[in-house]
């Protein structure tokens, strides 16, 4: 019965872990127990970042709409209640598009809001 050895599988593990992490600082970037280390974290940094990117858009879309209601003499939270009583489907992302690129576009909906509300 032959032994096992382990040196090229290990060696290609290790070498694949050292190219995730090259580019990190210091000691990360070429040991492999400290560059396994940050490469699990960095992982779990992404994980985590992907589903906040998504909160972190919307909140940005809200801000941006509610600078542009201010504008139109409306409040954000009255925009997007008559909105919704008006039966008008128009997402977050596309009105703060609307506020920057198309204002009178912007204020034909706000219009709409409007009149639902009264």
């Amino acid at each position: 019965m032959a032994r096992v050895k382990r040196g090229l599988m290990r060696h290609k593990r290790h070498k694949k872990i050292i190219a995730m992490a090259s580019g990190y600082w210091g000691r990360k970037k070429n040991v492999f127990s400290r560059a396994h280390e940050q490469v699990m974290k960095s992982g779990q940094y992404a994980f985590r970042d992907r589903r906040a990117k998504k909160r972190d858009f919307r909140r940005l879309w809200i801000a941006r709409i509610t600078g542009a209601c201010t504008e139109c003499d409306i409040k954000y939270s009255q925009l997007i209640h008559g909105l919704s009583l008006q039966g008008i489907q128009v997402n977050r992302k596309m009105l703060s598009e609307l506020a920057i690129n198309d204002m009178p576009a912007f204020k034909a909906v706000v219009e709409q809001a409007r009149a639902a509300l009264v």
